[in-house]
């Protein structure tokens, strides 16, 4: 996947969830978006000195699809590249802000009791290793201080090496070994610094898991996917079919299904029959940004990510651009996947925005793509207020 040129990623991303085994995580009722149609021909962004409309965005980055719900409602969607309504796509690492509601949901539930809980009292198999003492918290805001290699362009990272374990045979005993290694150190004390770790995510997938009993898709599926009326199924990549799927990855839906999660997220895990599934102001805390080491910046000096939601507000200092407002820090969160996968909530603009692309790289600077869809959302987020 990291080597395929851009027809190869098209083709790979929206069959991902035929290439490994996978759980069902099926809906129930549904309950489509209503759509109120609106044209965002007119809405436009400066970028290196130069203005672009939609159009423009749309080419420049290779996006697949396309939604933006207002107020509830579908204004605008667009899909490219051979994809339809009925495509499911990967997500990539926007499935680990999908991990962190569910997480959200069992702490409401009571199968955990405190984010600052070890790990240990719930996944067992990390006693006498590097991640025995490392919180939930922390494996959350992915500052655990344990050292992994998330390099994409590295073929001998720890990354790269999780995805050769998915390649192969008996993959989550592979990469369970590989995250639990004996030899896996520390480089600083848990908590004290951010460091961006797929490792991390997986062990926090895999210990929600076993709090609760249950695969990461069916605890999707028991309580997002069929209350929340979700359009269509979906498949979580799975390591052990029924018992153990992917933290990091592996979540493939619609566009509209995407959206819906974002809407889930907006209205605080308010299901339509009125139950609140999530703690109270849990939408808060996720986008409360980190203020270890390497979170904060002077592009970002109130921090960058949450839990497992990033905060992508344009850069403090940034010059010839525009819109730099719009989508603000505190207010909104970003779940991120590489090669230009989003999922962007703003609570105080009623706003969900959601993006399919191959990119051609899996994580440019952050001066390039990212700055460029931080751009365009505030445009379109300016453009519907």
């Amino acid at each position: 996947m990291l080597t395929w040129d851009q027809k190869q990623r098209v083709v790979g991303f929206r069959n991902d969830y035929r290439s490994y085994e996978g759980d069902v995580f099926r809906a129930g009722r549904a309950y489509p978006i209503p759509r109120s149609p609106r044209s965002l021909d007119g809405i436009s962004y400066r970028y290196k000195r130069h203005d672009y409309r939609l159009s423009d965005y749309l080419h420049r980055n290779s996006v697949t699809g396309m939604m933006v719900i207002k107020d509830g409602k579908t204004v605008w969607e667009y899909y490219g590249q051979g994809n339809t309504p009925t495509t499911l796509w990967t997500s990539r690492s926007v499935g680990k802000s999908v991990v962190s509601t569910l997480i959200g949901i069992a702490l409401k539930q009571g199968k955990i009791k405190s984010l600052d809980d070890a790990i240990v009292k719930y996944n067992p198999d990390v006693r006498g290793t590097v991640w025995e003492n490392v919180t939930l918290r922390q494996l959350l805001q992915h500052s655990s201080g344990v050292a992994w290699n998330e390099d994409y362009t590295k073929p001998g990272s720890d990354f790269a090496r999780l995805t050769q374990c998915e390649a192969g045979a008996d993959a989550y005993e592979c990469v369970r070994k590989l995250v639990e290694d004996p030899a896996r150190q520390s480089y600083a004390p848990a908590g004290s610094s951010w460091s961006y770790s797929s490792g991390g995510a997986w062990l926090l997938g895999d210990t929600l898991e076993k709090a609760t009993g249950k695969s990461l898709s069916q605890n999707l599926q028991e309580m997002i996917w069929q209350p929340y009326g979700m359009t269509q199924d979906g498949v979580w990549h799975s390591y052990l079919k029924g018992k153990h799927d992917v933290g990091a990855h592996g979540f493939n839906a619609t566009l509209e299904d995407w959206g819906k999660f974002g809407l889930f997220v907006l209205n605080n895990g308010v299901l339509p029959d009125g139950r609140k599934m999530l703690p109270d102001h849990w939408m808060e805390e996720a986008r409360h940004w980190v203020r270890a080491r390497n979170s904060v910046s002077a592009s970002h000096p109130e921090g960058i990510y949450g839990y497992q939601w990033w905060n992508n507000s344009v850069p403090s200092g940034t010059r010839d651009a525009a819109p730099l407002h719009g989508l603000e820090y505190e207010n909104s969160q970003w779940a991120i996947g590489i090669f230009g996968q989003f999922i962007a909530v703003d609570q105080k603009e009623n706003l969900v925005i959601v993006q399919w692309s191959t990119w051609p790289e899996a994580e440019p600077s952050f001066d390039t793509r990212p700055l460029e869809t931080s751009l365009m959302f505030n445009a379109i987020a300016n453009f519907l207020r």
